[in-house]
């Protein structure tokens, strides 16, 4: 029964988990309080004080500090910023936990938490991924770089008893403060653990993916986060409740995005209207987008993430993509692994929905790699932990591999075509003439779950993806049983040679490894998977951004196009006896916004009158052949 306990145990952590994952802040979230042992221990360990830390703007920073009663050894300083709060608030009030994994508040260092500015008791304004100024910055002009220095430079020069090392660590929304504070970054950051961070609000993470706009994720993490408030606060007031857990219906009740603006959202969220101006990938995102300044990266950096986030899994691609590229110098290790959002801070994932990933993957991860990097990094106490290269976990055969960079440079391209009668085969077409067709209708979305959630369900991932197969607005694809295993890693990409008889369309592409008719659960209470269509990656493009992101071109109704669907990485194999399904559709809703299928040049000012069914063509002959390119292991 082990087994069973193992599974049972991750799924319960996997749900205080998943609070993240679908936008609802640690404070907002109805949860139990700490564990009173747990805030006993940590009160009888620390001493607490909390301070507003001065910026060089002169902006104070609320900031809590808890420090080791033992004074009689230097040791290493943890910071935190977040714009989730640093609560429980008051200097006799303790959190039971510190620091980014259990337990690790019993090494007795210095642990900082900071509200980060504007939100709950700092002063100042919030922007939302807030712009990088960057070196050419003007003499007093602040940035989350800078608040981070000055922070550091403060705690330095005002905490005893430190062996002068900053490590700084945070998960999404703080993983963006972590990977803006090792920007020009303070002599004495020396470890930075940025996880599962936000890195571009528009290519992807929370707010958009390639453009297309997020929209259960979205309202539901806004109508709470976003609220405004009327100076320094503890708790911000609740948003609107839609008053059910059928996120389908109601988002489809709705309508087009243009009602929700004056409607649920009264007028009450700023960030929302920040968007709905900024359709294209224009200078606003392009501001926000962190990435393009990862260069030259002084301290040693841990980026770690999850296949199956469903918030922010592409930044810590991105990000690594960016500093291998222009930060080769830094000393950067980059860890994913079978897990949701953030959940590898606390949860175990011995498993993920049906599937078994053979031991407890997250346990692994915090005892093996996680403390011991803070150790080595900001003591000098390594012993045999190596940091570097890339250590990710392979779905399929349940086994971490280790590279010495990610993508693995012996992964060769290869193409899958789209092939006649529903084949998926890595052999081109021949034929002159070939396509298959399907109704669009955005009236009766494909959903992206088979779960009843308003917010985002995080088990999404993996899920079975015969409902959507068997629907007649999905064109379905699949290979013969392979004979061998095929293992891709590294990014997807589809190629669609398309045509429609609209002037805009979305592009929904899957790639789904299909069980044997007669597989059997995958650990002891587990589902039998006869059949199973088990999502690995989802990719979507809007026809309108295919000739760039920077400006919306509308298609020519009925006159054969191009549209690249981007995938991001993947590291599985497709075992022996099984097959490569692909899907191809142009909803998904409401995990992203539908599309009017009518060009309209701000899609977000759309109306419900501009939505109409579509035809959409696919091509697949010699001239124009549809279709995946897959980075694959030999």
């Amino acid at each position: 029964m082990a087994g069973l306990h193992l599974h049972r145990l991750s799924s319960h952590l996997l749900a205080l988990a998943t609070l993240a994952t679908l936008g609802v802040s640690e404070t907002q979230a109805q949860r139990p309080g700490p564990d009173p042992a747990a805030v006993a221990r940590v009160r009888a360990q620390y001493a607490k004080r909390e301070v507003s830390i001065p910026m060089r703007d002169g902006t104070k920073l609320f900031t809590s500090i808890y420090v080791p009663r033992d004074t009689s050894k230097a040791v290493p300083i943890l910071l935190m910023r977040t714009p989730y709060s640093v609560a429980p608030y008051g200097p006799n009030e303790y959190a039971g936990q510190l620091g980014p994994f259990p337990d690790i508040d019993r090494e007795g260092w210095i642990f900082v938490n900071q509200d980060v500015r504007g939100r709950y008791m700092s002063e100042g304004y919030y922007s939302f991924m807030t712009p990088h100024l960057g070196p050419d910055r003007k003499a007093g002009a602040v940035d989350e770089s800078t608040d981070t220095y000055d922070t550091i430079e403060w705690i330095l020069k005002n905490i005893g008893h430190h062996n002068g090392r900053v490590g700084m660590w945070g998960n999404s929304a703080p993983g963006f403060f972590v990977a803006a504070g090792m920007i020009g970054a303070h002599p004495a950051l020396k470890f930075s653990y940025p996880s599962a961070p936000m890195i571009d609000w528009w290519l992807g993470d929370d707010r958009h993916m390639n453009g297309l706009f997020k929209l259960s994720q979205t309202y539901n993490f806004l109508k709470g986060f976003d609220q405004p408030r009327p100076g320094p606060v503890t708790q911000y007031p609740a948003g609107p409740n839609a008053g059910t857990t059928d996120g389908y219906a109601w988002h489809l009740k709705m309508g087009a995005l243009s009602n929700y603006g004056s409607g649920p959202l009264q007028n009450r969220i700023a960030f929302w209207d920040s968007i709905v101006a900024h359709p294209d990938y224009d200078a606003y995102w392009q501001a926000r987008s962190l990435w393009k300044h990862a260069k030259n990266i002084t301290p040693a950096v841990l980026l770690v993430g999850g296949w199956y986030d469903v918030e922010d899994p592409y930044g810590m691609l991105r990000l690594n993509q960016s500093m291998q590229a222009d930060s080769r110098s830094t000393k950067q290790m980059l860890v994913i692994g079978p897990w949701s959002h953030g959940g590898w801070n606390r949860a175990d994932f011995p498993t993920f929905g049906a599937f078994t990933n053979g031991s407890p993957t997250g346990k692994f991860f915090r005892d093996s790699v996680g403390a011991p990097a803070f150790r080595c990094l900001l003591k000098d106490d390594c012993g045999s932990f190596q940091f570097g290269g890339a250590l990710v976990f392979e779905p399929g055969t349940n086994q971490w591999k280790r590279f010495d960079a990610w993508p693995p440079k012996t992964a060769r391209p290869r193409s899958l075509y789209l092939r006649e009668q529903g084949v998926a085969s890595f052999a081109a077409p021949t034929a002159a003439t070939g396509s298959d067709r399907y109704v669009s209708d955005p009236a009766k979305p494909v959903p992206y779950t088979m779960g009843n959630t308003f917010g985002f369900n995080a088990m999404y991932p993996t899920e079975d993806q015969r409902f959507a197969s068997r629907r007649p607005d999905v064109l379905v694809y699949r290979s013969e049983v392979l004979t061998e295993d095929i293992t891709v890693a590294g990014p997807v990409s589809a190629l669609l040679h398309v045509a429609s008889t609209g002037t805009d369309a979305d592009f929904v592409v899957k790639i789904i490894d299909q069980y044997p008719d007669d597989a059997p659960p995958e650990f002891e209470g587990g589902p039998r998977l006869d059949a199973y269509e088990r999502l690995v990656r989802p990719g979507v493009a809007r026809a309108r951004w295919r000739r760039g992101y920077s400006r919306s071109v509308p298609l020519t109704a009925n006159v054969a196009d191009t549209v690249r669907v981007p995938l991001d990485d993947v590291m599985h194999t497709f075992r022996k006896s099984h097959r490569i399904v692909v899907h191809v559709q142009s909803t998904w809703f409401p995990a992203v916004d539908r599309n009017p299928q009518r060009f309209v040049p701000n899609i977000y000012k759309a109306k419900d009158s501009d939505f109409q069914t579509a035809t959409m063509t696919v091509f697949r002959t010699a001239a124009r052949p549809s279709h995946l390119t897959l980075n694959v292991l030999p």
